[in-house]
């Protein structure tokens, strides 16, 4: 494809991203309400680190492509001052390996419009984590490898990113190009997203390989093995089985909730599909897309439906900022809130707490105490 077609199938997902992510007017919030009426969750946001499983604070993964001035990323440094006046500890800021390809199908979806160039993943990897050093280089993101340095970073008052890569099309089948990514900050990986891919079957594509594939299959025990999350958004649930017979550690479902009943979406989870991450001790982040959620109080109710399935243990908070479908949380802000209304709801403020960060912390701590098995985890 040309450098101008493919600008253009650029720009036609930011397009798609956009347009998701600008359905910015919630409601039940209004950001004029005074700091108090949402007390009882910014309490618990002091008390307990508050962190977002999946995110793409100011679409990083757009930044230094050809886009209209008003689709283009870098206004990261906004979300994290975002994330400092909503009390969120952490978040995951995940590049987009696939983006390159992508595009708006005809059905409105997004999907793969093209193959890859030669090289071409791996160079646009590399573009879009030079953006992540290069936020590092200016102060805008203090990055965290640990749940030790979250919870440090969180007592001081800072927020922190924790770097995270959404699709594994930048490996191929170097995988010392994951130990490289390692070293740089990676802590979590999803393995599939909307590209076809060569290490397993996703949600929303033909079926190929009944699971993993192959290269997937030796792709699990080297993510363990460096200590990276393993997470099975987008996966089918095929895949979702073969990575938890495989991995050492717990896996992340990051961004996702259950089907609503008559209501199934390809996106959307059974409970069997959810119950496979919980059944070996792994964590889902409750979504909230506009699929199926049409305010807050809908996105709570997901929240609360995922609890009551698989546990509050296995529930944790993945918000999709900024490139989510129609979301009904849209800015870091809104957590005290989410906070406020988890309590109402009737949880208890350490249940909550567990959703809103403590179940990410427990999960990470355990891939990495697997990955170094001889050396005490730090839990300062």
């Amino acid at each position: 494809m040309s450098a101008a077609n493919a600008a253009c199938s650029r720009r036609a997902l930011l397009v798609a991203a956009s347009a998701a992510a600008a359905a910015c007017c919630v409601p039940g919030w209004d950001p004029a309400q005074p700091p108090e009426t949402f007390e009882a969750g910014r309490r618990l946001l002091a008390l307990h680190p508050a962190i977002d499983l999946h995110a793409h604070p100011g679409r990083s993964f757009s930044a230094a492509v050809p886009a209209p001035p008003e689709l283009a990323g870098g206004f990261e440094a906004r979300r994290v001052r975002d994330m400092q006046l909503g009390g969120v500890a952490a978040s995951l800021f995940a590049s987009v390996s696939d983006f390159a390809v992508l595009g708006p199908r005809t059905d409105g979806s997004i999907g793969q419009r093209r193959t890859f160039d030669s090289g071409e993943a791996y160079r646009d990897h590399q573009r879009q984590w030079a953006r992540f050093a290069q936020l590092q280089a200016q102060g805008v993101l203090t990055l965290a490898r640990s749940a030790a340095e979250i919870r440090r970073a969180h007592r001081a008052g800072q927020a922190v990113v924790l770097l995270s890569a959404e699709g594994a099309a930048f490996v191929g089948e170097d995988f010392e190009r994951l130990a490289s990514a390692q070293a740089d900050g990676l802590r979590s990986l999803t393995l599939v997203h909307y590209r076809r891919s060569e290490y397993g079957d996703t949600q929303t594509g033909p079926v190929e390989h009944g699971g993993l594939s192959a290269l997937g299959r030796a792709l699990v025990p080297q993510l363990n093995q460096l200590g990276v999350l393993i997470d099975v958004a987008h996966a089918s649930q095929a895949t979702v089985r073969d990575v938890v017979e495989r991995s050492v550690a717990p896996v992340v479902l990051s961004h996702s909730h259950l089907a609503a009943p008559g209501e199934a979406h390809p996106r959307l989870l059974t409970p069997a599909h959810a119950q496979l991450v919980a059944s070996a001790g792994g964590l889902i982040g409750a979504w909230p897309s506009g699929f199926v959620n049409r305010n807050l109080d809908d996105y709570v109710t997901q929240i609360l439906r995922l609890v009551d399935l698989v546990g509050v243990a296995h529930v944790g908070i993945g918000t999709d900022l900024d490139a989510n479908f129609r979301p009904v949380l849209t800015d870091y802000a809104q957590f005290p809130e989410l906070a406020t209304r988890l309590l109402e709801r009737g949880l208890a403020p350490r249940e909550a707490a567990q959703i809103l960060g403590g179940n990410f912390l427990r999960v990470l701590s355990t891939a990495q105490r697997a990955a170094h098995p001889d050396h005490r985890s730090e839990e300062g």
